[in-house]
């Protein structure tokens, strides 16, 4: 998603039920691929807008819609996804993954905070220190 700049949103619910946004979407029972990943997030596929839920180390659901963050002090290089990502994370315990269209770089949002333009090994040793001390859905 990133080589291609490929916009991208995705939540991993931890132990805050993501039901609601879940509910919004088109849901989905599939195991997590890049492939899959790819294919929904594709311009112009049907699932493309909107996000995906990850729960249990599956993928629950497509063209989910997610609060847009209300804080006045974000950058104007936040777009929608961005403000998509960080008002979720306000709002529950998830993590967010974004990839930017415009630019490709990845982004870890979590507790109302955003940990920006990181590599493949940053992004899953983030994930993997956030999964290792709590459980994950």
């Amino acid at each position: 998603l990133s080589k291609g700049k490929i916009g991208a949103l995705i939540a991993i619910e931890k132990n805050d039920s993501l039901r609601d946004y879940i509910e919004s979407g088109v849901k989905i029972d599939s195991k997590v691929t890049a492939e899959l990943l790819q294919t929904i997030f594709t311009p112009n596929s049907l699932l493309h807008d909107g996000a995906v839920v990850i729960q249990h180390n599956r993928i629950v659901a497509a063209s989910c819609i997610f609060p847009l963050s209300q804080k006045q002090d974000l950058s104007r290089v936040f777009g929608t996804r961005h403000r998509a990502a960080i008002g979720l994370s306000e709002q529950s315990d998830a993590l967010i993954i974004i990839v930017s269209q415009e630019t490709g770089d990845v982004s870890l949002c979590g507790n109302g905070k955003m940990t920006r333009d990181l590599d493949l090994s940053a992004l899953r040793q983030n994930l993997r220190n956030n999964f290792k001390h709590r459980g994950a859905k």
